[in-house]
């Protein structure tokens, strides 16, 4: 990944791919990424950014906006957790044997934990209870929807993938943030969904979304929910 700048507009310039369109992607970290045809030359690619630049800085003020929804968690009594699109509230307790437990509408966690090793371990806590639900939680997933977009799954992991919700691998496995388990069923379906058919297109031309709409009709409300609430999935 190429950096370039075309004034005050610095983007990311991915390999060029076979179709005949650019596209041009705000990602979840704020970086421009561009993945032109294979045949143009990075000059006709900076043209290209210059033209679009209105659509930059509307796209880029819209995703501050949306980021400026990130919450900022503090570790005491009821402070509220996501799981699975519900909140929980948190209680710190004594003589529990395991690091973080949910029980009922509450995530108990710990109190020698939180005053042994601080907030880091408290949200070490939390991402491994995170993981450990979601390798149950998107090996069923993937086995349901697997077959209905037609393909074979290697392997799940579930960790952390910095600001990208989910990845396929090139050897058939597919990764997932840990985040992703504090948002709705329904979206994880979609993410789930969404990454098995890049099996079939390793892009996001129309041909893949016509992939994804043949599981997911409603994919665009799901797609459109995870862009304008993502950004408070986070601890």
């Amino acid at each position: 990944m190429n950096a370039r700048r075309i004034r005050d507009i610095e983007y990311h310039l991915l390999p060029g791919s076979q179709r005949r369109t650019t596209d041009i992607v705000i990602e979840r970290d704020g970086k421009i990424v561009v993945r032109p045809p294979a045949d143009f030359t990075p000059e006709q690619v900076d043209a290209l950014v210059e033209s679009k630049r209105i659509w930059i800085y509307r796209n880029l003020a819209e995703w501050k906006d949306l980021n400026a929804a990130t919450v900022a968690r503090e570790w005491v009594n009821g402070e509220t957790f996501l799981y699975l699109g519900g909140t929980y509230r948190l209680v710190l307790v004594n003589g529990q044997d395991k690091a973080l437990l949910l029980k009922g509408d509450r995530f108990c966690l710990s109190r020698e934990l939180i005053e042994q090793g601080g907030t880091d371990m408290a949200r070490k806590a939390f991402e491994q209870f995170y993981a450990d639900k979601g390798q149950q939680r998107f090996a069923e997933h993937v086995a349901f929807y697997a077959p209905r977009v037609g393909v074979s799954v290697a392997g799940i992991k579930v960790k952390d993938m910095g600001y990208r919700w989910a990845s396929c691998g090139r050897r058939g496995v597919l990764n997932f943030h840990w985040k992703c388990m504090m948002a709705p069923p329904r979206i994880i379906d979609y993410i789930v969904v969404h990454e098995l058919c890049h099996f079939h297109h390793r892009n996001h031309s129309d041909a893949f979304w016509n992939e994804v709409d043949k599981v997911l009709p409603d994919w665009r409300e799901r797609k459109e929910w995870l862009r304008k609430r993502g950004a408070s999935l986070d601890i």
